[in-house]
Order: C-alpha cells, then sequence, then structure tokens
C-alpha cells in the first residue's frame, strides 16, 4: 500500500521549483505574492480564506465582499484574528450590497474565492473569469440545470483563458481518498457491481436565525439560505454532493439516470423553509451499475457520512480501507485537504500549469439536482433531458429585498417536472 508519485505530488515540486526559481532571481526564500479576494463572508467563505492563507507561503488576503455588512464585518474580525498580516484589507476594499463580487474582483486580485450561497455561482464565476481570475469556488455551483449550463460553459472559457479552477471537493485532495481510488481504478477490487453512498445524521450546525422585524422575505431567506431550494439547492445538493461526487469519482462517470424518493418528516416548521429533510435516490451508472444514495437531515437518528464500493473481486470505502481476502487500510500520510486543495490550486497559478475542475464539480452538482427532481417529482429523470432539455430555473433574473412567498413544499405527482 505504499504511496506512488502522484499528480499532488507534482504540483507539490512545482511549487518547490517555483520557489527556488524566485530565490534564484530575487534573493529571498519567499515566493511572489498571490492576492485573493474572499466573495461570500459566511461560515465557509471565512474559513476557505483561513485555509487558503495557511496553505502556501505569501498569500494575501486584499478584498472581501458580501450582501451584508453584520457578515463581512464578523469574517474581516475572525481573519485578522486568525491569519494576522495576511490579512490586508483596509475600508476600500470591504465591498457589500448586491454588486459586492464586483467590487472584489474589479480591486485587482490574483484569484477569488467564491462562497456566497450556491445560487449565485453561476454569475459569481462567469464574472471572475471574464475578468481573467483563477478561482477557488465552493460546492454546489448551482441549483438548476439552467445553472449548470452556466458553470460548464464559464469553465471552457477558463479553460481557453488558461486559467485554474478548483472547487471545494476537498476529497478530491485528501491523500487516503487519492491513494485508494487509485487503486480502484488500477483493479483492486475488481469490476465494480455497485455501490452506496450517504450522508444521514443531524445539522445542528447551521440552526435557523430568528427573523428580524425589518427583514424583508429575501433577506430573510438568504440570511437562512440552507432551507430555500432556490438558493441551496436542497441539502442533497448542497451538502451530499460531496459523497456524489466521490462515486462519480470512482466510476469515472455521471449517473445516466435518477429515481428519487423522499420528504419531511421531523423539520416540518416554517423556521426550516420548505427543503425536504430526508432523500433516497437510485442512480444508474453506465453498464447498468446501480448507485444507491441516502442522505437525512433529523436529529437524534444513527449518522453515517461515507461511501461503499462493490467490486467482483473485494469491496472498498475510499478514505478507509479496501477489503479483499483481508483487509487493508489506508496506512499513507494524512493531510489537511482543507488547505491541500488551496496548495494545489496556488501552485499551478505560480507554476503556470493551469487546472481546472469545473466539468466534475458541474457533473457532480447535476447529479444530485436529477435526485432533487426525481424526488420532489416522483419522476424518473434522465441525464440527457436534465443537461440539455430542463428549463428549470429556480433564481430569479433580478433578486432585490422584498416580498418572496415560499413555493409550497413538493409533493411527488403533483409537483411539476420542468
Amino acid at each position: 500500500m505504499k504511496n506512488k508519485p502522484t499528480r499532488r505530488d507534482f504540483i507539490k515540486t512545482s511549487a518547490i521549483t517555483t520557489g527556488l526559481f524566485f530565490i534564484a532571481k530575487n534573493g529571498f526564500s519567499e515566493p511572489e505574492p498571490i492576492k485573493v479576494g474572499i466573495i461570500g463572508c459566511g461560515r465557509r467563505g471565512t474559513g476557505a480564506g483561513i485555509d487558503c492563507v495557511r496553505s502556501s507561503p505569501n498569500v494575501k488576503i486584499v478584498a472581501i465582499g458580501d450582501l451584508f455588512s453584520d457578515m463581512l464585518a464578523t469574517c474581516r474580525e475572525k481573519l485578522a484574528q486568525q491569519i494576522g498580516d495576511a490579512l490586508q484589507v483596509d475600508d476600500k476594499h470591504c465591498f457589500t450590497g448586491w454588486d459586492n463580487y464586483k467590487g472584489v474582483i474589479e480591486s485587482g486580485p490574483d484569484m477569488g474565492i467564491l462562497a456566497a450561497p450556491p445560487a449565485f455561482r453561476p454569475q459569481h464565476f462567469e464574472y471572475a473569469i471574464e475578468a481573467g481570475k483563477h478561482v477557488f469556488m465552493e460546492k454546489p455551483v448551482a441549483v438548476d440545470p439552467v445553472g449548470i449550463r452556466k458553470i460548464l460553459a464559464t469553465g471552457e472559457k477558463a479553460t481557453e483563458k488558461k486559467l485554474s479552477v478548483v472547487a471545494g471537493t476537498q476529497r478530491r485532495h485528501q491523500n487516503s481518498y487519492r491513494e485508494l481510488i487509485k487503486k480502484i481504478h488500477e483493479g483492486a477490487i475488481g469490476r465494480i457491481v455497485s455501490a452506496s453512498c450517504y450522508w444521514i445524521g443531524d445539522y445542528d450546525y447551521y440552526k435557523p436565525i430568528p427573523r428580524k422585524p425589518e427583514w424583508s422575505d429575501v433577506e430573510y431567506q438568504i440570511r437562512n439560505w440552507n432551507y430555500y431550494t432556490w438558493i441551496s439547492g436542497d441539502h442533497i445538493v448542497e451538502q451530499h454532493v460531496h459523497n456524489i461526487d466521490v462515486i462519480n469519482w470512482v466510476l469515472n462517470a455521471h449517473p445516466i439516470k435518477a429515481v428519487g424518493m423522499g420528504g419531511r418528516q421531523q423539520r416540518t416548521d416554517i423556521e426550516f423553509g420548505h427543503i425536504y429533510d430526508h432523500f433516497a435516490v437510485e442512480f444508474e451508472y453506465p453498464g447498468g451499475i446501480r448507485v444507491n444514495s441516502y442522505c437525512r437531515q433529523n436529529k437524534d437518528t444513527y449518522k453515517r457520512v461515507g461511501e461503499y464500493i462493490v467490486g467482483t473481486e473485494g469491496v472498498a470505502e475510499p478514505g478507509k480501507y479496501i477489503r479483499t481476502d483481508k483487509e487493508y487500510p489506508y496506512q499513507g500520510e494524512n493531510n489537511n485537504p482543507y488547505e491541500q486543495e488551496h496548495a494545489d490550486l496556488i501552485a499551478s497559478i505560480r507554476s503556470n500549469t493551469p487546472i481546472n475542475e469545473t466539468k466534475a464539480i458541474a457533473e457532480s452538482t447535476l447529479s444530485a439536482i436529477m435526485g432533487r427532481m426525481s424526488a420532489y417529482t416522483g419522476q424518473e429523470v434522465t441525464w440527457d433531458w436534465v443537461l440539455n432539455e430542463s428549463k428549470l430555473s429556480l433564481v430569479p433574473e433580478k433578486i432585490e429585498f422584498g416580498p418572496m412567498p415560499v413555493p409550497p413544499v413538493a409533493v411527488p405527482g403533483e409537483t411539476e417536472l420542468l
């Protein structure tokens, strides 16, 4: 089970080589600075900024933006506490309001961290790539098929412009997942015949924020974005996409069909918006491979997060072990994948070897969207139809503070497939 050279090793070597180049050229050990702008100052945007700075030498946060000034202020304070002098943001480089992303991108960073709620990702991604910026974008990257088509088109532009794009699917940068999936691809468990993936458990770390009298419907929903499908995609898209992404990675494919079901049994109060609290989806992949996908957000329940792969000669839990006639646990070096994803991105920028993860995360996001659409409607959903024909667009063309009635909870057999 010894590690072999991987693409991550190549990027790490590239980073070292780049650093040595700057030593020779400039007479000091620190590489040229990478300037970073953060769009979306919530928990994930703040955390991504910290991870980015800690991942590589001489990374500076130079601009931050958020729709809400209080979120921006909290982020700025936490960044100052965690990364010190690496935070180089004055008041002129703090942007709020609906166009905050434009201010951040136009202030001159080398790369942007896109961490606003998923509904805004296609718009922000397009703006950053058009401006010639490298991008780290959080998962998921859209909430509907129309958004995914924009993401894919923008990803092609990034390739044309030789820009690097890394997504927040950190397992793809985690040593244990990379090593064991490499062995699965090499045939360690034979031909894959089925798989399962899970994110079942609680969601206590995102409690609903009580509504203030001065908040409009739109502000309240954006501040509680996890509980509204138009902003989050529902939790099968927002959270379970991680596990679906691993399955796509293992199978080197995306599903061709989905049949799903779900509902809302425990989180029925209005404070939880209108999303489901559980899903079960059967995905069919090329070659007739069936994958069972389960996700749930219920308190006081059994928890399981991970993936299980069945082959003709063994089984595997990516990131943990491969089992054939006996179990082979992963015994290699552990790393921090949340930092590694940024280290890989920054190394690619410094070594001028672009990487682009847009297609992979777009396909994983659309896979999850397929599952949600099937569960909401009770209909079978095919990949070709959802990618090429579906007209479903959940995000209003123009969003502004004001009324926004909450759609009813989806009812299979009644909710229309668009």
